[in-house]
């Protein structure tokens, strides 16, 4: 979204020394003053790592500004830009269980038909399609980041569940209507494990990782989410 207001991807800022990424990001909006209605949704990374705004930035930082988001031995973390299917499930069942693993719980999250909740600044495109049907998705991603967020959630899973075999894979690029958007696959000892494992994956990855999704219809599409958040739900309560 916020590409899209800016028409570009990167910019390059000079700032004065001992400048918070707040500064930074005041600066850029006196560039680009499109983005500046979406600062209460926006969350910051500095060089990969979420970080406040009075956070102060040195030379060479790169400074990520999060809009709204839609490891180890046995650990699967994966952004794929090609498509897969159902059969992904199997595919990671088989490369994660090993013999001591007595339950294998899967989630898969599809492209569905009905619309979601729109980003803010997003209300009045969103207006425009309302009753009508989604035809598909298009995802990007901040990908080293978001691979550094999932093996985070995994190391999480671990300490929490014990789980240490686990897996999650996303989609990047376009996902049309009825097509498998993401993948998340937990070995365990015991279901309950498994269950919780699983679980918390998808749940972290849809509040946490930046990775963003757009909902096309046949002349537009819509920008979904809600503020990220830079920990575990529960820290942040």
């Amino acid at each position: 979204m916020q590409r899209e207001l800016a028409g570009r991807r990167e910019v390059e800022l000079e700032l004065p020394a001992g400048a918070s990424i707040e500064t930074a990001w005041r600066a850029l909006v006196d560039v680009h003053p499109g983005l500046a209605p979406g600062r209460s949704a926006v969350r910051f990374a500095r060089n990969g790592v979420y970080a406040e705004p009075a956070e102060v930035l040195a030379e060479g930082d790169e400074l990520a500004c999060i809009p709204p988001v839609s490891g180890g031995a046995g650990r699967i973390i994966e952004l794929r830009h090609e498509p897969f299917g159902l059969e992904i499930l199997a595919e990671l069942g088989e490369r994660l269980a090993t013999d001591a693993d007595g339950a294998l719980c899967g989630f898969i999250g599809r492209t569905r038909a009905t619309p979601g909740t729109p980003a803010a600044g997003q209300e009045a495109e969103a207006a425009r399609h309302v009753g009508r049907q989604v035809a598909g998705l298009e995802y990007e991603a901040h990908e080293t980041m978001a691979a550094r967020v999932l093996e985070a959630i995994a190391d999480e899973i671990e300490a929490r569940f014990g789980v240490e075999r686990i897996a999650i894979v996303h989609r990047l690029g376009s996902v049309p209507l009825g097509a498998v958007s993401v993948a998340v696959v937990a070995a365990a000892a015991h279901r309950d494990a498994a269950f919780e494992a699983a679980r918390y994956g998808i749940d972290e990855l849809k509040g946490r990782a930046p990775i963003w999704k757009a909902e096309e219809f046949a002349d537009g599409h819509v920008w979904i989410g809600s503020p990220a958040r830079s920990g575990p739900a529960e820290d942040q309560r």
